[in-house]
């Protein structure tokens, strides 16, 4: 499974994938997904909103366990982010047949759509909608950078926009939903454990800033005459790390638009994409109102025009105890390590935090020895991903099977 699906997507030049919603590489993807499926005689299905689901069982049963992540990526992403849950939880079941295992409750595999928000901007797109936290009217605004909106990607791709919307009576079918993720982050590398289970997701979001100056002549203008903003918004980045620094908090410049864009003009408008997460909402607050201020602070004195937008944000998820705890009770007792299962926060987003509002919802990490992820440098070795699958087929075991 993984050499198929291993080229699908990946650029020459970088060696990292660029898997975009509703993109040819995505469409790809979803065929991939389909197909194994299909050579597993399972059930398969797309819902209103582009997800993907393989299901053993019947899917109108409920109480059913579902498994699953994405297939899409960030620009030049990693080969593991997203892929490696839902390959995991296709072995996962080759794993659970040839033990010979009987299931009790239905069974379903699923690949979110959009979950990165490489492409219109805003990540878990699939999950949002099925659970209703993003409006119809909210997806149909969504646009990517050459202005295509949302539903006439679809439509392109052969997907009907007109049913997105949210997915109640299928969100209510699931009694669970268990996410394998390759971890992004070193935790598990330095206690030394192949897998780890996700206590919770920090509090995170993204903010829009535009700072708006005066375009002008690089070659003619002097430097006092100019009201330049890309100067402040470097001020602003470097303003970022220091109060995360202060706060122990994260934040990120990691996208900017620059107007004109010329090599020999100063620029009218800087816009930038801060990425800020914290370990609960009030150090998130804390940081976000620090480089704000900074930021207002160096526009005022430079004469630049600055406006702050909030383009989305998550609240903390908790994880769901009772799930969380039974899945510790199941990989202790099928370890042979006598360990306890390490129990981790994180600081990125998934589907299944999405979830977790509508669903019992908990996550399996995979350890990444170098910690890197969104970049072709992610990694997981061999062993640990064989780790990963025989822990989620434990998982799926204790929950769906006598």
């Amino acid at each position: 499974m993984w050499r198929e699906l291993a080229p699908v997507g990946r650029h020459p030049d970088s060696g990292g994938y660029r898997r975009y919603a509703w993109s040819a590489a995505d469409l790809e993807c979803r065929a991939w997904f389909r197909a194994q499926a299909e050579a597993r005689g399972l059930t398969y299905e797309t819902d209103r909103n582009g997800n993907q689901w393989a299901w053993l069982g019947d899917p109108l049963a409920g109480d059913a366990v579902v498994t699953g992540s994405h297939l899409d990526s960030v620009p030049d992403g990693g080969a593991f982010d997203g892929p490696l849950g839902v390959v995991s939880s296709f072995a996962a079941l080759d794993e659970l047949r040839s033990r010979g295992v009987v299931f009790t409750r239905p069974l379903a595999v699923t690949n979110f759509g959009d979950e990165e928000g490489a492409r219109f901007g805003l990540a878990c797109v699939g999950s949002r909608l099925a659970a209703g936290q993003l409006t119809v009217a909210d997806a149909h605004r969504l646009r990517d950078a050459d202005g295509i909106a949302l539903p006439a990607a679809m439509e392109s791709a052969g997907y009907d926009p007109d049913t997105i919307g949210p997915d109640p009576e299928r969100l209510a079918r699931i009694g669970a939903f268990v996410e394998l993720h390759v971890e992004q982050g070193r935790a598990l590398d330095l206690t030394g454990d192949p897998v780890g289970i996700a206590s919770a997701i920090w509090p995170h979001g993204r903010w829009r800033f535009d700072f708006r100056g005066e375009a002008n002549h690089a070659g003619t203008t002097r430097l006092v005459d100019r009201r330049d903003p890309m100067l402040t918004y470097a001020e602003t980045v470097l303003a970022a790390r220091r109060e995360a620094e202060l706060t122990g908090a994260l934040a990120t410049f990691g996208k900017i638009a620059v107007e004109p864009n010329g090599v020999n003009a100063i620029p009218s408008l800087v816009r930038g994409w801060l990425d800020s997460r914290a370990a609960d909402q009030a150090t998130l607050d804390a940081v976000v109102t620090g480089i704000e201020r900074a930021a207002r602070e160096y526009a005022d004195r430079a004469g630049i025009d600055l406006d702050v937008v909030r383009e989305s944000f998550t609240p903390v998820v908790e994880f769901e105890h009772a799930l969380r705890d039974e899945l510790a009770k199941i990989l202790e007792g099928s370890g042979d390590t006598g360990r306890p299962v390490p129990v981790l926060g994180t600081g990125a987003g998934h589907d299944a935090g999405i979830l977790s509002a509508s669903v019992p919802t908990a996550m399996l990490f995979v350890r990444n020895p170098t910690g890197i992820s969104h970049s072709p440098a992610e990694h997981a070795a061999e062993d640990d991903c064989v780790a990963g699958v025989r822990a989620l087929a434990d998982v799926l075991e204790g929950l769906a099977c006598s």
